[in-house]
């Protein structure tokens, strides 16, 4: 009975029963992941209680957006969940890149330094530094870059790190996920690691997490280990699959009172900023948020395990622990790549019908291929792929509301390498 749907929806016999070894190998690492999304679970209801979020909350607001109860209320259960001090949840983020360029220009001023002590950032944030030229760049604005790699095991290079701190350094960021590089994603350990030995070597400094794909991943976020702002995105893990846009920062009182500023008007701050009728998806979404996460979780496992069988090299391991939603799979060619985004576009409830193709993305120095098929546009905690067009042609897989669809997808980016004879099985 399981094969016949399947196979209706295109799934040869040959990969199901791929996909049904694998399935069978990955019940005990599954367990876990289920008993830390129950934990964030109850961690984000306990907030919502203590925050007493009411039906009256899920009301809108225009204009202004004064006196705005239900995304005030919002914004305490966010600092609450990630024990922070306050925090900015609003629409008007656009998206991730813009909470992050945000947090930056809000706590830099000309003649600082910003310095990222874990390699590049990811790609979209080089025009928003300036290390490729862009109208309106931090480098326009006089702030000067500065960037330790990471060693080759992908480790903190501490004394490289340590010389780089001088008396212009004020904000340090770091990429929790990998982003479009090789290396492994970091857990909230090996960042609070970082953050005592910068802090012990510069106390003042602000340190900025980009925590985008990492939210519930772990019962700890990296603001639990000293970081004074962590940031990311409502169209992925916080969102639930529900918020149609918007980004969070949270963390220190000071930091987000100038990102409030930053974001609004000198003088306005958080006072304006109306909802717009996005306040019952944002605190659903929220809610749904460890849950949502933790299936996509579980699809990056599984698409780590199924590849790994067809010999493909995948970042993180199946076996490895997770500290993010992505799985990194090294398709070796682009027909490879375009291969397995074609997949997951046929996976997608919306547009499957669709043929994804390579092209100039804003923001981006290489061609990208993305499947999306999404209720939201763009948003990755939905099933979702991308990757650069350039080698070893890389592709970022996640999201998936449910692990079902999560498989599924997977399932039919290899039936996608087979009908083209990339794979055999």
């Amino acid at each position: 009975m399981e094969f016949e749907i399947y196979k209706e929806l295109g799934i040869d016999e040959k990969v199901l029963k791929l996909s049904s070894e694998v399935m069978d190998e990955l019940k005990e690492r599954f367990e876990t992941i289920d008993e830390i999304a129950e934990y964030n679970q109850m961690k984000v209801l306990k907030a919502m209680q203590e925050c007493r979020v009411a039906e009256a909350h899920f009301g809108t607001s225009t204009g202004y957006g004064y006196n705005d109860d239900g995304r005030d209320t919002l914004e305490k259960v966010y600092a609450k969940t990630f024990h922070t001090e306050d925090a900015l949840v609003r629409a008007q983020i656009t998206c991730g890149t813009h909470a992050l360029h945000l947090a930056l220009s809000a706590n830099l001023r000309p003649g600082d330094e910003l310095l990222s002590p874990v390699g590049k950032p990811y790609d979209t944030l080089e025009e928003v530094i300036g290390i490729r030229p862009s109208v309106g760049s931090l480098k326009e604005y006089g702030v000067s870059y500065r960037q330790v790699d990471l060693l080759e095991d992908g480790s903190f290079n501490y004394e490289a790190i340590k010389e780089a701190i001088n008396e212009k350094t004020k904000v340090v960021t770091i990429q929790r996920s990998k982003g479009y590089a090789s290396r492994p994603t970091f857990s909230v350990n090996q960042i609070g690691e970082l953050i005592a030995f910068i802090k012990g070597i510069k106390p003042e400094v602000i340190v900025m997490v980009d925590n985008c794909y990492g939210e519930f991943i772990e019962k700890i976020e990296p603001s639990d280990v000293d970081a004074d702002m962590i940031v990311g995105s409502l169209i992925k893990n916080p969102g639930g699959g529900l918020a149609p846009i918007g980004g969070y920062i949270a963390g220190k009182k000071e930091c987000i009172e100038r990102c409030a500023y930053r974001l609004t008007s000198p003088g306005l701050g958080k006072e304006v900023g109306a909802s717009l009728g996005m306040n019952q998806t944002f605190f659903q979404g929220f809610f749904l948020a460890p849950t949502v996460s933790a299936g996509a979780e579980k699809g990056a496992i599984f698409a780590a395990a199924i590849y790994e069988k067809l010999g493909y090299k995948v970042i993180p391991s199946s076996r490895e622990i997770r500290h993010d939603i992505i799985q990194a799979v090294e398709m070796r060619s682009p027909e490879g790549l375009i291969a397995f985004c074609k997949g997951i576009q046929a996976a997608a409830p919306v547009d499957s019908y669709v043929s994804p193709e390579p092209w100039a993305m804003p923001g981006y120095d290489d061609e990208v291929i993305m499947a999306a098929g999404a209720f939201v546009q763009g948003s990755s905690i939905e099933l979702s792929a991308d990757g650069p067009l350039r080698p070893p042609y890389t592709a970022f897989f996640q999201g998936g509301l449910t692990f079902n669809h999560a498989r599924f997808g997977i399932m039919m980016s290899v039936q996608k390498l087979l009908e083209a004879k990339i794979i055999e099985l």
